[in-house]
């Protein structure tokens, strides 16, 4: 049995799976490596560096590429959009915002338009908006999340909703995906792939510290948290529905329920947060994972990640053999 469905074939891909565009840990070699092991790989925009997403897109080996904006922040610097499109990337990626201001600059470009949202209205406006791809985030996600719902019940909602709408607009599921037996969740819960964050973290080809996933490999999704400490401390003008999920530390158990008296110790806290992601102490510095972080227990090439993933995924979807009539 294969995996292959009109998500592969939108993109030219062999397996259905797509990694998240994670800021600057979704590099150049990350996002090649997914795409070499037959995924859709994503460069994070994240917060738009010009020069860093140019560096990048130089320095990819493999394609087809995205690229992931987080879309507030892209309203600061709209230029960047153009400069993306120049690289004609096999996907943009909009998260976090109201993708209308971009949506048609993208589809006219001719580049398919993925649109990350957390509820059934951000949903409705995707489709609005020309998204050819949704992407349904859980709260189970790492990093940023706007809202509460989770991937088991989100996915298929709108699963249902597209089929009834917009039966032409693919689904990816986002939030929890870290083996074979959450992906073969995904695509029953009626998505055409998944999006993949954490696991590929975990991965060599990661732009991550190997410190920091040494630290996150004994973890439990129990140990991690929705926070705003962190934006605080980096000074990330996050909208405030927008929580992070990252690691649970002694840093966060100082902090987090009392962020009107952390203003007034910013100077403080930022010299010693910027001291402890020197040193690598995650006591105080950040890890952005997710709950799915409780389920894997190695740091494993991108290529095994997937081989994995797939290998099991098919095995569980696969229909029974026939029984064999014995009289």
């Amino acid at each position: 049995m294969s995996l292959r469905n009109r998500l592969t074939d939108t993109f030219g891909i062999t397996h259905p799976i797509v990694a998240a565009p994670m800021d600057y840990v979704s590099d150049a070699r990350l996002a090649s490596a997914v795409t070499q092991a037959g995924g859709l790989g994503l460069v994070g925009g994240g917060y738009g560096d010009e020069a860093w997403l140019a560096h990048q897109f130089a320095a990819l080996t493999a394609a087809p590429v995205g690229c992931g904006f987080i879309t507030w922040s892209l309203g600061h610097q709209p230029h960047l959009l153009d400069h993306v499109i120049s690289h004609r990337p096999a996907a943009i990626f909009l998260s976090f915002g109201d993708p209308a201001p971009y949506a048609r600059t993208i589809r006219e470009a001719g580049i398919p338009l993925i649109c990350q949202v957390h509820d059934i209205t951000q949903a409705r406006r995707a489709i609005e908006v020309g998204a050819d791809v949704i992407a349904a985030q859980g709260g189970e996600a790492g990093g940023h999340g706007g809202g509460l719902r989770s991937t088991f019940t989100l996915v298929p909602e709108i699963a249902d909703l597209l089929h009834a709408t917009a039966p032409d607009v693919m689904l990816l599921a986002a939030g929890g995906i870290t083996d074979g037996r959450t992906l073969a969740a995904a695509l029953a819960l009626g998505a055409d792939g998944a999006l993949v964050g954490t696991r590929f973290w975990a991965s060599p080809e990661a732009a991550v510290s190997r410190a920091a996933q040494n630290h996150a490999l004994a973890a439990s999704g129990d140990d991690t948290i929705r926070q705003q400490v962190y934006d605080l401390i980096r000074e990330k003008s996050w909208p405030p529905h927008y929580t992070g999920r990252v690691l649970n530390n002694d840093f966060l158990r100082r902090w987090h329920g009392h962020e009107i008296h952390l203003t007034h110790h910013l100077p403080h806290t930022r010299a010693q947060f910027n001291t402890a992601l020197a040193a690598e102490d995650y006591q105080v510095a950040n890890i952005i994972v997710g709950e799915g972080i409780g389920r894997i227990t190695s740091i494993a090439p991108v290529a095994t990640i997937i081989t994995e993933m797939v290998t099991r995924a098919t095995q569980i979807l696969a229909p029974p053999e026939p029984r064999q009539y014995r009289p």
